[in-house]
């Protein structure tokens, strides 16, 4: 007794094999066509043309993470904002509030980050 519901499933499964399959052809030809002399130049790190000054897992400034957590703060206004516009007719007076919370707590951040000196560049 064979399934019906297994037919129909058929083409998905040849597809991801013929997907699998080709990858790893993919992969083998890459790796096995690619030269493989790297020379010192080649294995260089390479930064505006010139050899870097310094090792790149240094540590950042603080500022550069507060300035990325209010990059996302206002990045979410924006998406929550546009949504909220469209949709304001409908939710009526407690989706009205609600944003303005949602605002005034984004309001907070920026203000306690103004004041720890986020913005301030030496």
């Amino acid at each position: 007794m064979t399934n019906p519901l297994i037919y129909e499933y058929l083409p998905i499964l040849v597809f991801l094999l013929i997907a699998v399959a080709l990858a790893a052809v993919m992969v083998v030809a890459s790796w096995v066509i690619s030269p493989k002399a790297p020379d010192a130049e080649k294995v260089s790190p390479y930064e505006c043309g010139f050899e870097p000054f310094e090792d790149s897992r240094t540590k950042f400034d603080v500022r550069f993470y507060l300035v990325s957590i209010l990059f996302i703060i206002f990045d979410l206004e924006v998406a929550f904002l546009f949504p909220w516009a469209v949709a304001l007719g409908d939710i009526g007076m407690f989706g009205f509030w609600s944003m303005i919370v949602f605002l005034g707590v984004l309001t907070i951040g920026f203000i306690y980050e103004w004041k720890k000196g986020a913005l301030e560049w030496e």
